[in-house]
């Protein structure tokens, strides 16, 4: 999210533990359908699908039907509609050391949060439409396209999660996730704002030894991840730790190691 201001200190937690509830995957309007070629087809709507997807993906696949929005964070959108809508791009891809996903790192002159690891992403513009239906997939694959320089075509979107609210800022974020099924090459297409596109395996994100707890100047308190020489944290870490937890890959890790955040975080 690289358009307007942000904050990433309104870290997602989750409020119980896993539950049955109404499935949720895609927003009510939202087209489902195998892609194929290019993901604008279709008059621009994107399409949702889980048909093609690698095996493993599957636990990723029940978790986003079945998760509820208090289960991701205790910070959810105001019920007056107040927010600024965006969106962020989950992809998950698949390397040498296996599944994997896409992040970026801000770049360090920026005001707001420089150097600080996220999701591809950022507002909604007008011309992605509805922020109910199919915007948010057309502004994740946008915003990355603009971020990192991936090939939206090469993406297959299998999935959204519940809105969240990152109340500082007022951003209301949709998490839209998809599989890397045609990867292209990537890297910081504005170094002003980005300063590098990396990929994290998911072996290191499980892996305890880089699993701490970020500690925010107002005494907040959040998952983080030390990985590929960055500190994951705030919304970002938040929904990597949902995701891995109601996934079934969590692994259990030290909450006590404790990593104190930058006063201007």
């Amino acid at each position: 999210m690289t358009r307007g201001a942000r904050d990433e200190s309104s870290v997602a937690q989750a409020a119980a533990p896993p539950q049955q509830g109404k499935p949720h995957s895609t927003p009510p309007g939202v087209p489902q359908a195998a892609p194929r070629g290019n993901p604008y087809e279709d008059h621009g709507a994107p399409r949702v699908s889980i048909q093609g997807l690698p095996g493993w993906l599957d636990p990723v696949v029940e978790a986003v039907r079945t998760v509820r929005p208090t289960q991701l964070s205790r910070f959810l959108p105001p019920e007056d509609g107040r927010g600024r809508q965006s969106a962020v791009l989950i992809l998950f891809g698949e390397g040498p050391r296996g599944p994997e996903l896409l992040l970026m790192e801000r770049a360090g002159s920026l005001r707001s949060h420089p150097g600080q690891p996220s999701f591809p992403g950022g507002a909604l513009d007008p011309e992605d439409g509805d922020p109910h239906t199919a915007g948010p997939l057309r502004a994740a694959l946008r915003e990355a396209e603009e971020e990192t320089g991936l090939d939206p075509a090469g993406v297959q979107l299998f999935g959204v999660l519940p809105r969240l609210y990152i109340p500082v800022s007022e951003f209301v974020v949709t998490p839209v996730l998809g599989w890397w099924r045609d990867p292209s090459p990537v890297g910081a297409v504005d170094p002003a704002e980005t300063a590098r596109v990396f990929t994290v395996p998911v072996a290191d994100l499980t892996d305890p030894d880089h699993r701490v707890t970020a500690v925010h100047p107002s005494g907040h308190l959040g998952p983080a991840f030390t990985v590929e020489s960055a500190l994951v944290w705030g919304f970002t870490a938040g929904v990597i730790d949902r995701l891995l937890h109601f996934s079934g890959w969590e692994r259990p890790w030290d909450r006590s190691r404790q990593v104190p955040l930058d006063w201007r975080a």
